[in-house]
């Protein structure tokens, strides 16, 4: 049923879906590979989708941990709002990460320890891109992460004009396969 939505959405809306199929276990593992649960009191997922990277940050987040999902689609946020009714700290906006600032502050999140993305740049507008990426800076803490996959590193150059350092790992069993890119402005 995931699937058959998420090509549904993706025919219907292809510049803001931007995937076929939703990613596979093994992507969502490599993007949460540089999460420190254990410290981690505020995340933000940009994209959410049908909640495949949402579930494992649930399934490893501190209980305390608030998670604040930002989707624009909305098929797939009433999906969202129905498959996680029922958990504690974590909040769905029908929105844009563009106005992921306005956001936090509704939500009373002083800082964000972690940004998960499946926004694909590649598709959208550079100046709606630009703009998600400033305003990610700005909510990030001091050595926050903004963690993103992408299927090539064509958007690399893009993003590094945002971020100082970024890490780049490949998950070749993602279909197709993606690369994850960790990026951080270290002090």
């Amino acid at each position: 049923m995931k699937r058959l939505s998420f090509l549904f959405q993706y025919i219907v809306n292809p510049k803001s879906v931007g995937a076929i199929l939703p990613s596979s276990r093994f992507l969502g593992n490599k993007m949460m590979e540089g999460i420190d649960f254990k410290k981690a009191k505020y995340i933000v997922e940009y994209g959410p989708g049908t909640g495949i990277f949402t579930e494992k940050l649930i399934k490893n987040r501190n209980r305390r941990t608030v998670i604040l999902l930002v989707e624009n689609n909305k098929e797939f946020y009433s999906l969202l709002k129905e498959k996680f009714s029922e958990e504690e700290n974590l909040f769905i906006v029908y929105g844009s990460a563009e106005n992921i600032e306005e956001y936090v502050r509704d939500y009373d999140i002083p800082f964000v320890d972690y940004v998960i993305s499946g926004l694909p740049f590649a598709s959208l507008p550079e100046h709606v891109s630009s703009k998600i990426l400033v305003s990610t800076t700005k909510i990030l803490k001091s050595n926050g992460q903004f963690i993103t996959f992408q299927y090539t590193k064509l958007k690399k150059a893009f993003i590094e004009q945002f971020f100082k350092k970024i890490d780049v790992k490949w998950e070749f069993r993602n279909v197709p396969p993606a690369y994850v890119f960790n990026c951080v402005n270290p002090d």
